[in-house]
């Protein structure tokens, strides 16, 4: 029997995984379609004339054409929480609410940037695609754009067990969703320089929803080695 919830997109996308986590963490059933982006057909361009991953769709809303489908990975965290309110991944308190927003933005604009364009792009999708691995941009990026951004999140997560201190929300599922694609491609976050953040970063990866997303991302993805 299908679920009342049908995600569109494909394995190894963080926006994809943050929703799949979100729903995991939620309990909620879903099934998935896979959907390459590049280029979208047709008939998802009538979902969604971003052309990007992923879209939800509620069968209980519309099951045919844009009926029923929302786009944009946060759109789809907020409609479910909306939808499911238990149990809560945003929090009720007007400031640490409005902090969980940063922390998606930062994540789904910033690290996005930085680790999909900058690392997982030139290392694990060129091999998907049969290209050389651009070495030179990944490391050039691990080395020197992106430690500016785990300075910040390391002093965000000091002697905290979340971002929002005492609450796993959607900020953390979004910025432990970005990592997901630096482990994929071979990266980690050095422990000896950052070790809060690499301590949050591991404990938020064996978590159950993001564990199983991991290894199930790692069957279809391209094996690349390690980037030192």
């Amino acid at each position: 029997m299908a679920a009342e919830l049908l995600l569109y997109g494909v394995k190894g996308s963080p926006f994809v995984r943050k929703v799949e986590v979100f729903l995991a963490e939620k309990g909620l059933a879903f099934d998935i379609e896979a959907v390459m982006p590049f280029p979208a057909p047709d008939w998802f361009v009538q979902l969604n004339p971003a052309k990007r991953i992923p879209v939800l769709r509620d069968r209980s809303v519309g099951t045919e054409g844009p009926a029923g489908t929302l786009p944009d990975s946060s759109v789809i965290c907020a409609y479910l929480e909306r939808k499911q309110p238990s149990p809560a991944l945003y929090p009720q308190d007007a400031w640490s609410h409005a902090r969980a927003l940063w922390y998606e933005e930062f994540a789904d604009s910033e690290l996005a940037a930085r680790i999909g364009a900058g690392i997982f792009r030139p290392l694990v999708l060129s091999r998907l695609f049969g290209r050389e691995p651009d070495l030179a941009t990944a490391r050039k990026t691990l080395s020197e754009d992106l430690p500016p951004h785990f300075d910040y999140l390391e002093r965000e997560v000091e002697g905290r067990e979340f971002l929002l201190d005492g609450i796993y929300s959607i900020a953390d599922i979004a910025v432990a969703s970005q990592f997901v694609n630096l482990l994929h491609a071979g990266a980690r976050v050095d422990a000896t320089r950052w070790p809060g953040l690499a301590a949050y970063l591991s404990r938020l990866h064996a978590r159950p929803s993001f564990a199983a997303c991991i290894v199930a991302e790692r069957k279809v993805l391209p094996k690349v080695e390690a980037l030192d």
